[in-house]
């Protein structure tokens, strides 16, 4: 193969691959924890005519999206007398406190966006959530169903069900001494996952994950995927024929029963492609230069 030996051409090829590198490293590690899940929207909705409530939406999405770069829940009031606004937020336990901030900060406009303005709205994307309601909002049991996911792929063949009944059932325990409602379990190819609201006490969030545990069961079947939000909860499971990928060491708590040989896709896949990716841009730069190098020389023996 023969390289160009403009030093200029050489510079022009190196930015070409780093955009490229750049570009792909960019596509393949998207954050997919901005996913829009699903949205709930009252029916009635909010009449305003001196602004007094939408002032206390502000000041309260302003106010949780402050505290999102601190804390994975909070729950707040805004507003005065008849006006008052009760609202909260809260992201996976295995967020960053920056993707935490980043998924939370636009919910607001997703909210306005797809409920308009209501009396209460309450919008779930994959890594996060954001609610609101009008106080004196009547509520509903911490039990009730709010979504169900369940994949249309199903998988055959005996073991399957009880695997993933397994791991769920070890999400069951693991729950029962998570310090902060929030726990994943593995075992074999099945990974599962489960989130109490922050301000739910702990045996209210045990009874809560296994209700939800228990829907996932019925409702699901042999899906080799199913998600269930409960209003105070939530559990998901994923099956990875290929094993269940090893989790960070950063990752929250968890039990595993991982296999050594585990492989596949993972909700980290992104951020090891963007490193793979990172490392073989530098190499090409090391190439890079190495040909520029070459090239210098050899034109100063053509002289």
């Amino acid at each position: 193969m023969e390289f160009p030996r403009n030093p200029l051409s050489f510079f022009r090829l190196f930015l070409l691959i780093s955009t490229i590198f750049e570009l792909t490293s960019l596509s393949k590690s998207a954050d997919d924890y901005t996913t829009l899940v699903y949205k709930g929207c009252a029916n009635q909705p909010l009449s305003d005519p001196s602004g007094v409530y939408s002032q206390a939406i502000s000041s309260l999405y302003g106010t949780l999206i402050a505290q999102s770069s601190k804390a994975k829940f909070f729950k707040t009031t805004a507003g005065a007398s008849q006006s008052t606004i009760n609202g909260l937020f809260q992201c996976s336990g295995d967020l960053s406190n920056v993707d935490c901030y980043n998924c939370v900060s636009g919910l607001p406009v997703l909210i306005d966006k797809l409920c308009g303005k209501a009396i209460a709205a309450r919008v779930q994307l994959s890594g996060c959530y954001m609610l609101y309601e009008v106080a004196g909002f009547q509520q509903v049991s911490g039990m009730q169903m709010l979504y169900k996911s369940c994949s249309a792929t199903n998988i055959g063949g005996a073991g399957f069900e009880e695997r993933r009944d397994t791991a769920l059932s070890s999400l069951e325990n693991g729950m029962i001494t998570s310090s902060d409602g929030f726990y994943t379990a593995s075992y074999e190819s099945v990974f599962a996952v489960g989130q109490c609201e922050g301000d739910v006490g702990a045996s209210d969030c045990v009874v809560c994950v296994q209700n939800a545990v228990q829907r996932a069961q019925v409702e699901c079947g042999s899906s080799i995927s199913g998600k269930i939000y409960l209003q105070k909860c939530f559990i998901s499971y994923s099956y990875y024929p290929n094993g269940v990928p090893k989790k960070s060491s950063s990752s929250a708590s968890s039990s595993s029963y991982t296999s050594p040989s585990s492989s596949g896709s993972s909700p980290n896949t992104g951020k090891t492609v963007a490193i793979i990716l990172g490392g073989a841009a530098g190499v090409g730069f090391l190439v890079i230069c190495l040909l520029f190098a070459r090239g210098l020389a050899k034109r100063k023996d053509d002289h």
